[in-house]
């Protein structure tokens, strides 16, 4: 069974967030003997078809980038062979080139799309987009949120509940944390600190999580690669420390050391939170948003940590003083959240739980 992927950016470009997960998806998958491709742009596309892990990546060259969207006029010209030879296209929304390519050479094919965000920001191009983004949602067979709290809270999802299902975003068991990292990041950092993980982008909350740790003085460590029209970090107190962009392995590192993690996204761009299930996976309490999507999925309040209204400095730093107050707590949540992880957040259960729908998929054919 041959399974085309097709989303904006992969590896070797870009290793975050839906990437990732198509990564995951595609070695996890391939343990079934299912053949993955993923179809994506690039800036300096490879002229030959590249292998990551088990799977070809086929790039074609981004000529055109609108409000975050790349197009590409050449792949529509030259990519017919790629989607003839597929068994089932898995689209990843949202990227409005996908739904062209649909449109122009997908409706043959069995389809499926894992529905990662709402368009949430881009409200002008939203506004022309709109019907070629539902002729394309109208058309593909099948639809798969990433939490069942984003699948009830979309109006764009509201319309295809008949065909929506919910498969949460799974994360391989997680790696060792290296002990010259723990101790290297102990000597700067001490432990005990609480931490937020992820890029600085303007729906992550990083302007109310400073403002808490600065009202309450608590330990807290920023990491990240910064991102234009981020916060300012050069002006930090004392308790808190911005270590910049950290490898895989020091992101263990750190999440062995600290005491919890805290999570501020307060915009449904957050769509998921990767960091978050990272974190119920190394067994911290953590402390997230109530914004209607998949982080409040992973982070149940008052079980695996503590969810609170977002945008509310006062009720974050809260949070903040009880997460660090109570070791018993701390403790309980943490085991809870580990257990929800391995309950509902493994790849393996991500991966068996799709081949069931390519194997549904599979033999069928679009006129």
């Amino acid at each position: 069974m041959k399974i085309l992927h097709v989303y904006k950016t992969y590896l070797p470009d870009d290793f975050t967030g839906v990437p990732r997960v198509i990564h995951t998806l595609a070695e996890n998958t391939g343990k079934y003997g299912v053949e993955n491709e993923v179809f994506t742009l690039s800036k300096s596309p490879s002229a030959t078809p590249l292998k990551i892990g088990s799977h070809l990546v086929r790039q074609f060259k981004c000529e055109i980038n609108i409000s975050s969207s790349s197009f590409s006029v050449s792949s529509i010209l030259h990519s017919k062979r790629i989607f003839d030879d597929a068994d089932i296209i898995h689209y990843h929304f949202p990227w409005p080139m996908g739904d062209l390519l649909y449109l122009l050479r997908g409706r043959s094919k069995p389809s499926l799309v894992t529905y990662h965000s709402d368009i949430v920001r881009q409200k002008n191009l939203l506004r022309f987009y709109r019907p070629v983004m539902t002729r394309f949602l109208d058309g593909v067979d099948e639809i798969v949120a990433t939490s069942p709290n984003y699948r009830d809270s979309s109006p764009v999802l509201a319309r295809y509940k008949e065909k929506t299902s919910v498969i949460p975003i799974g994360l391989p068991e997680r790696p060792a944390a290296v002990a010259e990292d723990v101790q290297r990041l102990r000597s700067m950092l001490g432990e005990g600190f609480l931490l937020f993980v992820g890029a600085l982008r303007y729906y992550k909350g990083l302007q109310f999580l400073i403002s808490a740790a600065e009202a309450n003085r608590i330990p807290l460590v920023i990491a990240g690669g910064r991102q234009r029209g981020d916060i300012d970090v050069s002006a930090l107190p004392e308790n808190i420390r911005y270590i910049g962009e950290v490898s895989e392995a020091e992101k263990e590192a750190l999440l062995t050391l600290c005491a919890g993690f805290v999570f501020p996204s307060h915009l449904r761009s957050e769509a998921f939170g990767i960091s978050l299930a990272e974190a119920a996976r190394a067994g911290k309490p953590m402390i997230s948003c109530e914004i209607g999507t998949g982080t409040s999925f992973i982070n149940k309040d008052g079980e695996t940590g503590i969810v609170v209204p977002p945008a509310d400095v006062k009720a974050l730093s809260e949070a903040m003083l009880a997460i660090l107050a109570d070791e018993d707590m701390r403790g309980r949540m943490g085991r809870c959240a580990e257990k929800r992880f391995q309950s509902l957040f493994r790849a393996d259960g991500m991966a068996a739980d799709y081949l069931k729908i390519y194997q549904r998929l599979a033999g069928t054919s679009r006129g």
